[in-house]
């Protein structure tokens, strides 16, 4: 977190989302949302999107209450009107009030952490805020499955796999409700097959997961009583 400022999070997000293009993900992040991140949620409830990067999927989700949070300045110009942002450090959510959210949400997101002291303020501060029973859903690069592609990004620092996340979330107060080791491929950029049709194909598909997905995906509750 302090390795990063305002400035550079938004030469980097200029720069690579330019290799992938905002509206292919968009695009994706549409399909992705629709056919499965919308299930996890509660509709007529309230959503925090942890590092937003350009909203992909906070513009996407079917939630009354959205909320988002970057340290990039530049995310608000892409959110939509219904998503309440604020430019800060994922570890300062002092904006939002105690036992309060449904669901909170991070992609490819700590990995960018310096540490696992820093992982565990964020988690301690999305605990926070989420509501007994509320549901913290993380999306990242899988170490033990992208180990090489994994250092090909310069503001890649902490290694975390499925099982290491998992007793971190653990040792920070959460109960781990599902535990995903390959979900998404590491990537879309580049010729990675974007197509909503084949986008709800691999979704529908769990069994292929296995050949393609290095991204980890892991559900977190907040005990009803901690």
């Amino acid at each position: 977190m302090a390795l990063e400022t305002a400035e550079n999070v938004k030469e980097i997000y200029r720069s690579r989302f330019l290799d992938t293009g905002i509206a292919k993900r968009n695009q994706v992040w549409r399909t992705l949302c629709s056919s499965y991140f919308d299930d996890a949620m509660c509709r007529e409830g309230s959503v925090l999107d942890l590092a937003c990067g350009y909203g992909e999927f906070i513009n996407n989700i079917d939630v009354k209450e959205k909320y988002a949070v970057d340290l990039n300045p530049d995310a608000k110009g892409y959110l939509k009107s219904d998503v309440s942002f604020r430019s800060c450090m994922a570890n300062d959510l002092s904006h939002i009030p105690s036992n309060t959210l449904d669901r909170a949400f991070t992609s490819n997101f700590l990995e960018h952490l310096p540490d696992k002291k820093n992982c565990d303020l964020v988690l301690k501060e999305v605990l926070r805020v989420l509501k007994p029973g509320g549901r913290f859903i993380i999306l990242g690069p899988n170490i033990r499955y992208a180990y090489r592609e994994y250092w090909d990004f310069y503001d890649h620092y902490l290694e975390l796999s499925h099982l290491s996340l998992e007793e971190g979330l653990k040792m920070n107060g959460y109960t781990v409700v599902h535990n995903i080791p390959r979900f998404l491929p590491f990537t879309m950029a580049k010729n990675q097959p974007t197509h909503d049709f084949l986008v709800k194909a691999y979704l529908a598909m769990p069994f292929v997961w296995r050949f393609f997905g290095k991204q980890f995906l892991v559900t977190a509750q907040k005990p009803h009583k901690i």
